[in-house]
């Protein structure tokens, strides 16, 4: 009996084993399933991402280093080309314009965006109009907002010049004189993107756990005392990620120029994207064009990088 009721044990372990075997092999079985679906859906993405991104970044890397009209045979030019865009007197302009650009418009970007996200919190049942009205500028063509300010800062019947003439100020001639040009492209800039950078400063604003408030209020904090040790470090994520991206932005301003200018620029309004586009499609220099697109690549990641690494010591995150 005890020999009996052991091989039964066995028998029974056993045939224990051999269901977890087949319960593991069909968990195995439906799990890569369930992952080969997952790349069934993720193809269309991915294979857009392929064609239409890394390709092209890995194909003009690769013209960086060639001679190329786009017609032709390549011909391997070495570091010529970045030679030939390091030395160039107007590049050089153009990357001082973009420079300027980026210093005009991205902290005057954020500095209104949160302006008028504090204001927008006091806004009661009215925050939906002004938040649309607001983002509309964002979701509007750029070739339409440049079109609608080149008549804005048109001298002769601008309503902004006539505005000022009224008040007896003197109204500079934007896109004519060198000084203002690209502060009139900032201007542009701030005035579309203005909308995302309240949606996002709204959306930061609203995260922050009011009990933060409430105690500098019973400390006896004024509103600007509240605003600058309290909300304010609580937005460095939101501040931080907006510089990121503003930053980005700002360096491939290219649309409103070719709006108000045509392929025709002056060097005072020209920036590195417009300098991409016009040594390629105008110069027919592919090459050189790729080298100094690569040149502006690296660029943006030095600086994503140092804003990376020095947001350890003014980024604070809550639990």
């Amino acid at each position: 009996m005890a020999v009996s009721s052991a091989g039964s044990r066995a028998r029974a372990q056993l045939t224990s084993a051999e269901g977890d075997v087949h319960a593991d092999r069909r968990r195995r079985r439906r799990r890569g399933g369930d992952t080969a679906a997952g790349y069934l859906f993720l193809a269309p993405q991915l294979l857009g991402l392929v064609v239409f991104m890394v390709g092209p970044l890995l194909f003009a890397l690769v013209l960086a280093f060639y001679h190329w009209d786009g017609f032709g045979t390549r011909s391997f030019a070495g570091l010529s080309n970045f030679a030939e865009i390091m030395s160039s007197p107007r590049i050089q302009c153009s990357a001082v314009n973009t420079v300027w650009f980026t210093v005009l418009q991205v902290p005057g970007l954020m500095l209104t965006g949160l302006f008028f996200a504090l204001l927008m919190q006091r806004a009661g049942k009215l925050t939906p109009v002004y938040r649309l009205a607001f983002f509309a500028p964002v979701i509007t063509s750029s070739v339409a907002v440049a079109a609608i300010w080149l008549w804005l800062f048109n001298p002769d019947i601008s309503p902004v010049s006539n505005a000022l003439h009224g008040i007896g100020l003197p109204a500079p001639n934007w896109l004519q004189d060198a000084r203002f040009i690209i502060p009139a492209f900032a201007i542009v800039g701030i005035w579309q993107g203005l909308g995302y950078q309240l949606v996002m400063f709204m959306a930061g604003l609203q995260s922050i756990d009011r009990s933060y408030l409430e105690a500098a209020l019973l400390d006896g904090c004024s509103e600007w005392q509240k605003l600058r040790h309290v909300t304010i470090p609580l937005l460095s994520p939101t501040i931080l990620f907006l510089s990121i991206t503003s930053i980005i932005g700002s360096f491939q301003v290219f649309d409103y120029i070719y709006v108000f200018f045509g392929d025709g620029a002056p060097d005072s309004a020209r920036t590195i994207v417009y300098e991409v586009v016009q040594i390629a499609f105008g110069d027919f220099n592919f090459g050189e064009a790729s080298a100094l697109a690569f040149l502006l690549f690296l660029a943006l990641l030095a600086v994503t990088g140092c804003q990376l690494a020095v947001q350890k010591r003014w980024v604070h995150y809550t639990e």
